[in-house]
Parts: structure tokens; sequence; C-alpha cells
């Protein structure tokens, strides 16, 4: 009874129920956690910047602050620019806060405010180029040409981003998982937009697996062609180790057996196969609830 209470705590993490709700479906009624709400200075400061640049625009237009006539309409439309990416880095601000801060997942949280970043500085961008350019058809047909000509030389960045959306939407790793992709072993500590970055461990230098100390950089492209191991899947993280070693012909099998046995319970300790017994609980709410976990080693 004990191992399954177990079971149930760590049904209750993030990491556990996501990795349920993928394999048996999402279930109605799933509780989100709630935090408390902070008081925030940023509000008031975004406020006052607004109301600094609608007191200015007024002034200008009203002609209370001397401005060369050639050049109101530019310093208007510099103010209105303004506003709008106050406003844009406002809403950003309160999402990041109240919606994404309220998350349990510290990887969600971490991928939904890198996807907020990219939102936010595409905005701005748009709104740069509206202020910039008085003709909006001149505005997309220069940004068109150039879109054409950066495409046409930066091909492999562009399918490292389209990795990264990928990255994002089947979620292959996410950081904090360890994994092997090609000749790269190592635990994710950053996603950006266009490459992966690893801590690296074993390695030509090591024959276990420790941290090497070497950093290791891939481009999200790698994803879309080679095959991505992880050894991080939050219903079952371990990973079973076959050791092999050489006896005589005329040894006493069973003696041999009892004997392994008897030493791997020893150093694995009870903890270790309630353990086992708790994930293979787990594993039996999901497709694979077929499949046989030990509680002991097999010899």
């Amino acid at each position: 009874m004990a191992t399954q209470d177990t079971a149930e705590e760590i049904s209750t993490k993030p990491e556990v129920r996501k990795a349920l709700s993928e394999t048996t479906g999402p279930k109605p009624g799933v509780e989100t956690v709630q935090v408390a709400t902070k008081h925030n200075f940023w509000f008031v400061t975004h406020v006052l910047l607004i109301a600094g640049c609608a007191v200015l625009y007024y002034a200008i237009g009203s002609k209370l602050i001397p401005v060369p006539q050639n050049t109101v309409e530019l310093a208007r439309r510099f103010l209105r620019g303004a506003v709008l990416v106050v406003i844009v880095l406002a809403i950003a601000k309160a999402i990041s806060i109240y919606i994404i801060g309220r998350l349990d997942d510290a990887a969600a949280r971490f991928t939904l405010r890198r996807i907020e970043h990219l939102l936010v500085a595409l905005v701005i961008a748009v709104i740069v180029i509206g202020v910039v350019f008085v003709n909006w058809y001149t505005a997309v047909i220069s940004v068109g040409v150039g879109s054409i000509i950066v495409g046409l030389a930066v091909q492999t960045p562009m399918t490292s981003f389209l990795g990264w959306i990928y990255i994002l939407v089947r979620r292959p790793y996410q950081v904090g998982d360890r994994i092997q992709i090609e000749d790269a072993t190592g635990d994710v500590i950053d996603v950006s937009y266009l490459d992966t970055t690893l801590w690296e461990f074993g390695g030509k230098y090591l024959s276990t697996d420790h941290p090497s100390g070497r950093i290791i950089k891939f481009p999200n492209s790698k994803v879309l062609s080679a095959m991505v191991f992880n050894y991080s899947w939050p219903l079952f993280p371990y990973i079973w180790n076959e050791i092999k070693f050489n006896i005589a012909y005329n040894s006493d099998l069973q003696f041999v057996a009892q004997t392994m046995q008897k030493i791997t319970a020893e150093e694995i300790g009870e903890e270790m196969m309630e353990r086992v017994g708790v994930f293979r609980d787990l594993l039996a709410k999901t497709p694979v609830n077929e499949l046989e976990v030990r509680e002991q080693p097999r010899v």
C-alpha cells in the first residue's frame, strides 16, 4: 500500500503528469497551480512613459514646443511608435508575470519566455518599420525583397530556426534532459533559437558517465535528420546496464547467480527496489503496461 501511495505522490509531479498525458491522453478537471500575485512597480513606470509621450505628442501638435515644421510629422510618428512599443512591452510583461509565471513547469516557463521574446521582437520590428516608412506598400516591398536575399544567404540558420520550432512542438528534449544525438552526449543546459547547448558527460577522455567539463553546441537542424536518445523520460528515469564477465566452464552457475543477486541486492538496497516498483505502477497507466519491469536484477 505504501508503494501505491508513493506512486500517487510521484504522479502529481509536473513532468510526470506531462508524460502521462502524452501517453494516456488528457484528463478533465486538472487543477492549475495558483500563486500569489505580487504588486509590481513596472505598471506605474509604463503608464508614466505612455503619459509622457502623449503630453509631448499634444505639445508638438499644439506648437507648445518649438519644432521645425518639416520635422513635426516625423516627431509625432516617432512618439506614436514609442507609445505602441511601451504598450507591447507592458503586455509582454503582464503575460510573463501573470500567465507564464504561474506555470509549475520550469522548462515550460523557459520555453514560453523564449517564444514571447521572439514575438515581442517581431512586433517591435513591425512598429519600427511602420514609423520609418510612411508608405506601407514601399515598406512591404522592401522587406519582401530583403527577406528573399537574406533567406538565400542564411538557409542553414533558417533550418535551425525551424528545428527550434520542432523542439518546442514535439519536445524531443528540453532543458535539464540528458540526451545523445549522433556522437554528442550531455545534459541540455540551453535551447536557443539556432542551437542547443549540452554539458558533456563521458566523451573520449572518460570511460564513465561523469561530466567532462566540456560544452557542446550543435545546430537545432540536427533534430530534423538525426536520432535523439533521451535518458530523462519522467515515467522511468533509470537506465538498465548490463555487466558481463567471464567464469570457468566448470563453475557452479547456480551459486554464481545466487551470489550475484545477493551482492546486488545489498548494494542497491530495498529503497531502489521500491522505486522500481513505484515506476512499474506508473508504467501500468501507459500503453506499455505489458512491459515486464523486474524489481530484482536478472542473472
